[in-house]
Order: structure tokens, then sequence, then C-alpha cells
């Protein structure tokens, strides 16, 4: 049995790479539809019982619009690359609540030499930002062992937030502005048959990081 994805989604990627305009995307909308578009989306479709049973909080939407995975044009309104396409592909496994207020989430990053499994909260508002931060501060047995194994990435202050001591042990935890884990992946991982187990079982492995986080904002996990 195959894999979700083929060595030809990261080949259209590198040419939408090189070819980011709308003359080259809609001669090519087939290759994106058959290589990038419907596998995602039979990811998302397949995913979602193994997300059911790691938490029912979490939603596999496989909508072509609305849902799991991000759509490929980009906004360009204030943004001085006025490149129409993303050149990556994404896939978002929000929390039940996390259109009404800040939640984490599970990600699968997909990119031509760049491809990667993540979890957590990027940019959280000020409000749940301190909701984080109380807790790692409070709890730090607790942070210790919800991070222990994991890659935490995101920016970070450079000086202890306001309120904060900055002889803490775990200040420079403190200091973050995103919680999120990252796992590396590689473009054969993502092509391999079994890939959507793999990815259901770096998600479980990242159960603990993510319910502190949902404890931190109050939301169920």
């Amino acid at each position: 049995m195959s894999g979700p994805f083929s060595p030809a989604l990261f080949t259209f990627l590198a040419d939408l790479r090189e070819h980011n305009d709308r003359d080259w995307f809609n001669a090519n909308k087939a290759r994106y539809e058959a290589d990038l578009l419907e596998p995602a989306l039979d990811f998302v479709e397949a995913f979602g019982p193994r997300l059911e049973a790691i938490s029912p909080h979490f939603v596999a939407d496989p909508r072509r619009t609305g849902g799991s995975l991000f759509r490929i044009y980009r906004d360009t309104r204030f943004s001085k690359d006025k490149s129409p396409y993303k050149t990556t592909a994404g896939l978002f496994f929000r929390h039940e609540r996390g259109k009404e207020t800040a939640a984490p989430g599970f990600y699968l990053h997909l990119a031509p030499g760049d491809v990667f499994a993540g979890s957590g909260i990027w940019h959280p508002d000020a409000v749940a930002l301190k909701r984080i931060r109380d807790a790692i501060a409070a709890q730090p047995d607790a942070w210790r062992e919800a991070t222990a194994g994991r890659t935490v990435i995101g920016h970070a202050l450079k000086r202890a937030p306001k309120g904060f001591d900055a002889g803490h042990p775990l200040i420079e935890d403190i200091k973050r502005k995103d919680f999120a884990s990252m796992s590396r992946l590689a473009e054969r991982d993502v092509t391999a048959p079994g890939f959507t187990d793999e990815y259901a079982r770096i998600c479980a492995a990242d159960l603990p990081f993510m319910r502190f986080l949902c404890e931190a904002l109050d939301v169920p996990v």
C-alpha cells in the first residue's frame, strides 16, 4: 500500500517556487489538484480516526476550503512579496475551541527539503501568553516533564517578562513568545507507506506537551 503522498508533491512545490505566477499555476492546476490537494485531503480524512483516538477535542476537517489544509493562495495585501502562491503545504489540526479562544493544535509542514510535524501554539495573544508563562513558573516540574525529549521552538524575549523573576530556573522558557514542539522529518518519511500511522505516533507522543498547554489555557484535552 502506498503512502498518502508521493514525490510528485515535492516536485510540484519545487516547480511552483521557480514559477510563482498565475499563468504557470493555471496551466499546472491539474498537477496541484492531483499531487497536493487531493492527497492532502485524503490524508486529513484518514488521520481523523487516529486523531480522535489521541484526543476527541482536536479536529481533522477534510473540506477543500476552510478545513485542516491551509489554502495555497497567499494574502499579499500587506506584504512586499506579491508572489500569489505559497510554496509549502501546511495542515493544521486545531482544537475544537480554537476559533473562539487561544488553544494549541497539531501541524504538518511539507516543503522541498523542509518537512516537520509540530504541536503547540504560535504567537498566542497577551492573555494566553501570560497564562502559559504563569503555569511554567508555578509548575516547573510539570513543564520539564511535558517537554522532556521535545525540541521546543519559537521566538523569545531577550529579557525576563514583567512580573517574572529573572532568576527563575526556567526563565528561558518563560521568555518564550511561542510554545511549539517540532519533530523533523524527511520527504521519504512522508511518501512511505504507513506515514499516517507514523504521524499519529508523533502526535500521541506530543500529548503531554499539549496537555500542559491546554490546562494552562483552560481548554479540554
